[in-house]
């Protein structure tokens, strides 16, 4: 069975489902590998505007999976890790998903700890379930802040809530964690994924996908920026956009009171 679940929904929503329930979708290198390889497809395909990822049960991805932390080699820097554990250690990491031109949506339906937060945290836009929960967990396996933690998270949550949260790895349950920023809305068990598939739906139908693509790229490159530089290069993409089909279609719908269609994200802007 796979380990990592991919299926195509009109309007043009990805839907990948982390599939080890009875492990709370705890992460290994094949659900690593599988991710991956879905994520792939789905930027490839010109049809796919919005990716959706969530956890099949009553998890979310719980992790690092247990088995797999017990396997790697400590204290010998010798030996070379097998291949499960390297899939994890050495294999492609999470911050690829900043730079995907199509939005990711993380529906946060249960728990999410470790590698399994960080996942969530690389997404671009994070829903949860009331029951859901979060923890870092690195600290209590004797671990760093791993996989890019300590870039995403104080840029969601600020500096003194994301040493709390790595220092301590404490469970915080979902109303928290929107409190902090760290989820963007959280609702009841029963309607999380009815109002993700909504909200996605809304942006493969109404948003234009290569102002999407050029937004995302703006928002995480200007973390590094001052107001200067970004205002200068927003300046110089407003200019690009105004050649573009979008900027037309996007006019022409509004005046005309009718839905927009967008061409598929140009792949080179």
């Amino acid at each position: 069975m796979s380990e990592c679940l991919y299926e195509k929904i009109e309007p043009g929503i990805a839907l990948i489902t982390f599939n080890r329930p009875e492990r709370l979708n705890a992460w290994t290198g094949r659900m690593g590998e599988e991710y991956f390889a879905h994520i792939d497809t789905a930027v490839a395909d010109p049809t796919v505007r919005v990716i959706v990822v969530t956890g099949a049960g009553k998890g979310y991805c719980a992790g690092a999976d247990m088995g797999t932390l017990q396997a790697i080699p400590s204290g010998d820097a010798a030996k070379k890790p097998a291949r499960e554990e390297k899939s994890i250690v050495e294999g492609r990491t999470q911050d690829e998903i900043t730079r995907i031109p199509k939005p990711v949506i993380s529906v946060v339906n249960g728990a999410a700890a470790g590698l399994g937060l960080v996942q969530s945290l690389m997404c671009d836009i994070r829903f949860a379930a009331e029951s859901a929960k979060f923890t870092v967990a690195f600290s209590k396996r004797g671990l760093i802040g791993e996989y890019g933690i300590s870039w995403a998270l104080p840029r969601l949550v600020g500096q003194a809530n994301a040493m709390d949260l790595m220092f301590s790895s404490r469970v915080i349950k979902a109303p928290e964690a929107f409190a902090m920023g760290m989820v963007n809305k959280v609702l009841p068990d029963g309607e999380l994924m009815e109002y993700a598939m909504a909200y996605a739906s809304d942006l493969a139908m109404n948003v234009s996908p290569s102002s999407m693509a050029v937004m995302k790229r703006q928002v995480y490159a200007d973390y590094g920026n001052d107001v200067s530089r970004s205002t200068t290069e927003a300046l110089r993409l407003m200019q690009e956009s105004f050649t573009r089909p979008d900027f037309k279609e996007g006019v022409q719908s509004f005046l005309q009171k009718r839905q927009a269609e967008f061409p598929p994200v140009n792949p080179n802007i």
